[in-house]
């Protein structure tokens, strides 16, 4: 079974390297993609569009990723959500969890664990990327 994944970074480059990683994924694919969490929520407004997993990013224009993902969980709990970042601040884990996150990851470490993030997602567990905790310091 495919899992559909929805990109929502106001950085074209970062989310072409995002599809690269992910191509690596036989039943992974990237169903749409959108430059703000307002373009997000639009997106997610059609009923027609059902992605398992939504990979976006803290600092967009018009509505920041924690917001986006509060408002997704409010309306489409159904829908999973991992953080892609570069803030490495307690304060911005903690919020993105409490509003719903599946997963915080820095974005310097997509490379090697975005698809174990992924992984553990899907199977229903928590991912806080490894430069975050205990044994990551």
């Amino acid at each position: 079974m495919t899992y559909r994944i929805v990109l929502a970074d106001d950085q074209p480059l970062v989310r072409e390297c995002i599809k690269r990683i992910l191509a690596d994924g036989k039943d992974l694919e990237v169903v749409a993609e959108a430059d703000d969490g307002l373009e997000l929520l639009a997106l997610l407004a059609d009923p027609a569009m059902t992605p398992d997993l939504v990979i976006v990013d803290i600092t967009m224009p018009h509505l920041e990723g924690i917001e986006a993902i509060r408002r997704i969980k409010q309306s489409r709990p159904d829908i999973k959500a991992l953080i892609l970042t570069v803030h490495k601040g307690e304060d911005y884990v903690a919020r993105a969890l409490s509003v719903g996150a599946s997963g915080y990851l820095i974005k310097e470490d997509a490379d090697f664990e975005l698809m174990p993030a992924i992984g553990k997602i899907r199977r229903g567990e928590t991912y806080i990327s490894s430069c975050l905790t205990q044994e990551g310091k």
